[in-house]
């Protein structure tokens, strides 16, 4: 089942903000400076972009095929740079960016390998890539959403590639130095609206008596015990262009 993001735009600008362990490891990591150039990859919304415009003052730029995804961006950035624009074709000059970034995008990308080929084109020397992701464990064991809504774990299984696939076309296409690092963030959640309102897109493609079990039993959880935990995890796989 093909995703519509052009009518997800709306629940997505109200309800995904910026994983804070992911940003301050694409910050720290990523050895942004004011005089860096960084491109987001799917974009999206643009909260990465922004969200590291507004932290370092470096050049951002966005990319985005979501017409509607895109319009938000731009609604929301003060210099940061988004246009259309697809991972498998990253229409900007050769060794031009300091750090390509992707957060929970890999997974839609139709040519993953025609992607690193180009993040390593428009890299300078010594630059950075910067694919954020999930793997099977981190699937498996997503709080809340695997817990209450199992029925995405097959779902998610079948559509996020494998970490050790990733690694080899990163090698393949040049990258050097490739690693792995796991963030973590977990609170106590009390708003349980973006899962009503379906800003995963995963619960967009389990069953709706299969949605409606799950709400009922987040619903009643919240009710009861007046929180659930929430645990949100990324694996960052880095590579090097030398």
């Amino acid at each position: 089942m093909s995703m519509n993001y052009n009518s997800l735009a709306r629940d997505y600008a109200k309800h995904r903000r910026t994983h804070p362990e992911v940003l301050r490891h694409l910050i720290e990591d990523g050895r942004l400076t004011f005089a860096s150039r960084i491109l987001d990859v799917g974009c999206g919304t643009g909260n990465y972009a922004v969200a590291i415009e507004q932290a370092v003052g470096c050049e951002c730029w966005g990319i985005e095929p979501s017409q509607e995804m895109m319009a938000t961006a731009k609604a929301r950035a003060a210099s940061a740079r988004f246009k259309e624009g697809r991972a498998e074709r990253l229409d900007f000059a050769d060794a031009f960016f300091d750090l390509v970034l992707s957060v929970d995008v890999i997974h839609h990308v139709e040519d993953r390998p025609a992607h690193y080929r180009e993040a390593m084109r428009v890299l300078r020397p010594g630059g950075l890539l910067c694919t954020v992701t999930d793997s099977e464990d981190i699937i498996r064991h997503r709080e809340p959403l695997s817990t209450y809504f199992p029925e995405t774990i097959d779902v998610e299984l079948g559509r996020y590639p494998k970490i050790q696939d990733l690694k080899q076309m990163m090698l393949e296409s040049g990258f050097t130095a490739i690693r792995e690092e796991t963030v973590e963030f977990r609170h106590a959640l009390t708003d349980i609206q973006r899962y009503r309102d379906k800003a995963f897109s995963s619960l967009h493609l389990i069953s709706a008596e299969a949605f409606a079990r799950g709400m009922q039993r987040l619903e009643a959880d919240l009710r009861d015990k007046g929180s659930v935990p929430w645990w949100s995890r990324y694996l960052m796989l880095w590579g090097t262009k030398r």
